[in-house]
């Protein structure tokens, strides 16, 4: 089965919103073993949505429409469709009872053109709608499958997964595609890509996709087979056959991110920390704080802007200042042991450097240092070189942080095992 997804409204075309349902059905269409051949964003427009849907029904065996399902003038997709496929509108009385108690429950007067969104295309397969009004429907058109559902991620999704993906595992054709995310950081997508070249090179199944976001670089990799557990040994291999090369610079799978992982080893050791920061002025705290329960693992932050600040917050010598600099090793040790003497916690780190626009005590643009003190061990200073303007070097800096704190923790979970 080869499908087609195609998203309704002019806010997607004026760059208003993102396009993430067409992303999201993507992905859990290929984990059901169903291919997506195209994309496609038309605007609130009959006669150009009817045109889409017709060249799409030459073309795929499943169209998939995300939008245009509410109660305006300028919602037409079930209109567009029912005018496609010769057939009328006609009132779904569930959905109208479930609208029409939602008013009432909401103590709202319920307007008149509500009652549109229980209208459906005669002879569909309704899909409930348990986290909005407007009811999606499956339709066969001279044996292409039409799916509408609502535009509102909130409500597509769960409609998605639970009502047409189950519906769609009966029909499909392929084997089911598993995908597995491995997450890297230090190391740029071209010099990743160059040391595995040889494994992608000779992909087939499972295959291997490089893809270079935010800093980052992830690797999707992903391997079809009729029985999950075989297709998740076949991952596994790929993957030990990767990190044999690239390893080192792993620290998650799937969603995971730095913040989150870092975060993890915090609550799951026990251990808290603090922050003094001068370049990134707060937002590593401001990261950490942005997590559930983040009162158990930060103690607390100091920005330390200016050189007053670091002597009087955190106990940098004016000695260190004077001779060495702020952006220098001394001084991103001296800020991370002072503020984790100063608010008690287990470990501190510390962020100092030069951002821009102009160059500090004649370092470079993009220089930063990072220092950590880790419990009773020797603290340590990070020497980084970034290039960008001037808070994406903070934001990387951040997440340089973060990384080595995964490594330091990670070890420090080793050792409590052994």
């Amino acid at each position: 089965m080869n499908a087609e997804i195609i998203a309704v409204g002019s806010e997607l075309l004026l760059g208003q919103i993102a396009n993430t349902n067409a992303q999201f059905i993507s992905q859990k269409l290929a984990e059901a073993g169903i291919d997506v051949y195209r994309h496609s964003v038309v605007g609130d427009n009959q006669s150009r949505l009817l045109a889409e849907i017709s060249a799409a029904q030459d073309r795929a065996e499943l169209i998939i429409l995300t939008g245009g399902l509410g109660p305006t003038k300028d919602d037409l997709t079930k209109e567009t469709v029912a005018q496609f496929l010769g057939k009328k509108l006609v009132m779904h009385d569930e959905s109208l009872h479930f609208i029409e108690q939602y008013f009432k429950n909401a103590n709202k007067a319920m307007t008149a053109n509500n009652q549109k969104q229980a209208l459906i295309v005669e002879g569909s397969d309704v899909l409930v709608n348990h986290h909005g009004m407007a009811p999606g429907m499956i339709l066969n058109s001279q044996g292409t499958i039409l799916v509408l559902l609502p535009g509102p991620p909130r409500e597509m999704k769960p409609m998605l997964q639970t009502s047409v993906i189950p519906r769609l595992l009966k029909l499909r054709k392929g084997e089911p595609v598993i995908s597995r995310v491995l997450r890297y950081f230090g190391i740029g997508e071209a010099e990743l890509e160059d040391r595995i070249e040889h494994l992608i090179h000779k992909q087939i199944n499972p295959t291997i996709a490089p893809l270079a976001s935010d800093g980052e670089v992830t690797l999707r990799i992903s391997a079809k087979h009729s029985e999950v557990k075989t297709a998740q040994k076949m991952l596994d291999v790929t993957e030990a056959d990767i990190n044999s090369i690239v390893g080192k610079y792993m620290y998650g799978k799937n969603d995971e991110t730095l913040l989150q992982k870092t975060f993890e080893l915090l609550s799951s050791s026990q251990l808290t920390i603090a922050s003094a920061e001068s370049l990134t002025a707060g937002l590593f705290a401001s990261q950490i704080g942005s997590q559930p329960g983040a009162s158990s693992v930060l103690k607390g932050g100091l920005v330390c802007y200016t050189n007053e600040a670091k002597m009087n917050l955190a106990g940098v010598s004016d000695k260190t200042l004077a001779e060495e600099g702020a952006v220098s090793k001394r001084c991103a040790i001296e800020l991370a042991e002072g503020v984790k003497n100063r608010l008690g916690s287990d470990i501190g780190i510390s962020f100092t450097g030069s951002a821009g626009p102009e160059s500090l005590e004649g370092q470079p643009l993009g220089t930063v240092w990072i220092g950590i003190a880790f419990q009773s061990n020797p603290p340590i200073a990070l020497h980084i070189k970034l290039q960008g303007e001037r808070n994406y070097i903070r934001l990387k800096a951040v997440k340089h942080g973060l990384f080595h704190l995964i490594q330091l923790l990670e070890q420090h979970s080793d050792k409590i095992v052994e």
